[in-house]
């Protein structure tokens, strides 16, 4: 299963965080509702899943959901944090999630 972000083909979008891999990558937070999903953050991580299940956004990403919140992965392997954090900015601009700002 993916879902598309900009130019990205992520995994998931899954509703815990049960299937992540602790490897770096660019994750998506999305919010389903009526079978559409809306993203309401992206970020980066050299450790996707501890990131997302310590995450300090995450009271943003509840009250801002009023539907069911999912998390898809892009895993970036062969990327360092630079590389990383130029995909995060792009999709931050491209889609500007009411979440994502730093």
């Amino acid at each position: 299963m993916s879902i598309i972000v900009g130019n990205y083909s992520f995994e998931g979008p899954y509703t815990s965080t049960e299937k992540l891999e602790n490897k770096s990558g660019i994750y998506a937070i999305h919010c389903l509702i009526d079978g559409k999903y809306y993203l309401i953050d992206v970020g980066e991580s050299s450790e996707v899943r501890n990131r997302i299940e310590n995450h300090d956004r995450r009271e943003c990403w509840i009250k801002n959901c009023k539907g069911t919140l999912t998390v898809s992965v892009y895993y970036t392997p062969g990327l360092q944090q630079t590389g990383r954090m130029n995909i995060e900015q792009t999709l931050r601009q491209q889609f500007q999630p009411i979440c994502g700002k730093q």
